[in-house]
């Protein structure tokens, strides 16, 4: 029999996320074990219409695993690893949705193998890295979830189970869709007509694309299409070795120009980037005094690189690197360089530091995270960083700047210490939407929408891209039940 619980008390850990959006309930937690359990639940609640909201770790930061009634599914006992196989380019794994993150690279290491997308919590579950499209600090080089996903086993909330390959099913020139069920049905349907934004990183929305893999669909769909199961990813041999570095600079031109430069020769040899700003710099000087030099006071920002050398790159890598930082006035004597593992391990906590402060100031204000995700295509990233500043300067409220540079993608959390704050926090973030939909950017870059930010969506996408969307929705979820509020607001649904 399947595990269920309903006390208020057991529950309450899974009727929220790290928004700390609050007001979260539901009637109860149902805990399946296997693909047919969870067609089990979906198949009842569409038939009862009761809402089902799909509980990953809980590490999500918009609120898609807040639910507001109904059941929560957890997928906490859909955790095996199924198989690990070498291949001569790398290899693949076959693995539940409720593996974790961690448990899985702690299995490849002494395989030799990587599994490249790294989002910042590694106590994330794989399901929820596929419903999100997640991505992280490696994702300038090796690109974001969908790159890696070679098969995924979904529930239908009808209770119908797809399994989809990739190269399998497409649609046609036309965005049409047909998907046919083991239960001799087919699913028709039409994709948006919308045409995502020219950004290297994008999770706002359903993915769409002309002749697009199927597969696609329901990769970053937020668990409003179906709930994934089981995933087949593809996997990398190790880097044979790795160089990287936290580089302080004392001019924002400078450190831009290096950018610029930079990546253009990465795009070839894919190093990549993050960048902590002045606010953020203080942030984590408070916090790792003990461990870490202070930071120079002169810094007015840091890039985060890594790069795969060999022993016979190394050393001209590391030169390479020091020209590049020299021309463009980094402060090297105060930066900090790592060549083996633990050094550099000491090098990612400092920069993963950075989000977890943000978490916690966010909780002890109890406060809704107010954080931007957007992104915006090359060219706009310098104008677009000094709207930030400008904007968040005139404000008079906190904030920090970090995130992924490399990708024109970084995140402003704005800090509101009462509810006066937070008001003002928003207006300010709505400005900050627009200006990057004006620019050609995207509102979401890599945590989608879930429900604190699908508001925003309508500043991206006109009303009837939204209907699009959720008439594509009611194609696979006819009665609404999986994921309410994410993404769509209900009236669009209805």
């Amino acid at each position: 029999m399947m595990l269920s619980k309903s006390d208020p008390d057991e529950i309450q850990s899974f009727v929220s996320d790290a928004s700390y959006m609050p007001g979260g309930f539901a009637s109860r937690v149902i805990f399946p074990e296997s693909a047919a359990e969870v067609a089990e639940v979906l198949a009842s609640a569409t038939h009862e219409g009761t809402p089902v909201t799909v509980s990953g770790a809980g590490t999500g930061t918009v609120a898609g695993r807040v639910p507001f009634g109904g059941y929560v599914l957890a997928t906490d006992r859909l955790n095996k690893i199924k198989s690990i196989v070498r291949e001569e380019a790398g290899g693949r794994t076959v693995v539940e949705a409720g593996v974790v993150l961690a448990d899985l690279q702690r299995l490849l290491e002494p395989e030799a193998l990587l599994y490249p997308p790294d989002p910042t919590e590694r106590s994330c579950f794989l399901g929820g890295n596929v419903a999100t499209n997640a991505s992280g600090a490696r994702t300038f080089k090796y690109g974001p979830t969908r790159n890696y996903v070679e098969r995924l086993r979904i529930v239908l909330a009808t209770g119908d189970l797809v399994d989809l390959r990739r190269r399998e099913l497409r649609a046609d020139a036309s965005g049409r869709i047909e998907i046919p069920l083991q239960s001799g049905r087919t699913i028709e349907a039409r994709l948006p007509s919308y045409r995502m934004p020219q950004v290297r990183k994008h999770a706002s929305g359903y993915y769409v694309a002309p002749g697009m893999d199927l597969l696609d669909l329901f990769i970053g769909s937020e668990g409003t299409l179906g709930v994934i199961v089981e995933a087949e990813v593809k996997l990398l041999p190790k880097p044979e070795g790795l160089i990287a570095g936290i580089v302080f600079f004392k001019d924002q031109y400078e450190l831009l120009a290096f950018v610029r430069e930079t990546r253009n020769l990465s795009l070839q040899n894919r190093a990549k980037q993050a960048r902590a700003g002045k606010t953020a710099l203080s942030a984590l000087e408070s916090r790792l005094e003990d461990v870490w030099p202070l930071v120079p006071s002169s810094a007015v920002g840091a890039i985060f690189f890594e790069q795969e050398v060999s022993a016979k790159t190394e050393e001209d890598l590391l030169t390479t690197w020091y020209e590049y930082l020299q021309a463009h006035g980094a402060l090297l004597d105060d930066s900090w360089f790592a060549t083996n593992e633990q050094d550099q391990a000491k090098l990612r906590e400092f920069r993963h530091q950075l989000p977890v402060l943000m978490n916690e100031w966010f909780a002890r204000y109890k406060k809704q995270k107010v954080s931007t995700d957007m992104a915006v295509p090359d060219d706009e990233f310098a104008g677009m960083l000094r709207f930030y500043e400008e904007t968040l300067l005139a404000s008079d409220l906190r904030y920090t700047i970090f995130g992924h540079i490399g990708d024109n993608h970084v995140h402003v959390n704005i800090l509101p210490r009462n509810d006066t704050e937070a008001t003002k926090a928003r207006r300010v973030y709505m400005q900050l939407v627009r200006q990057a939909v004006k620019v050609g950017g995207t509102i979401s870059a890599e945590h989608g929408i879930g429900k604190l930010k699908r508001e925003y969506l309508r500043e991206m996408y006109t009303q009837e891209h939204l209907r699009e969307m959720a008439a594509l929705k009611r194609s696979f979820d006819p009665a609404g039940i999986l994921g309410r509020g994410n993404i769509f607001s209900e009236d669009l649904l209805s």
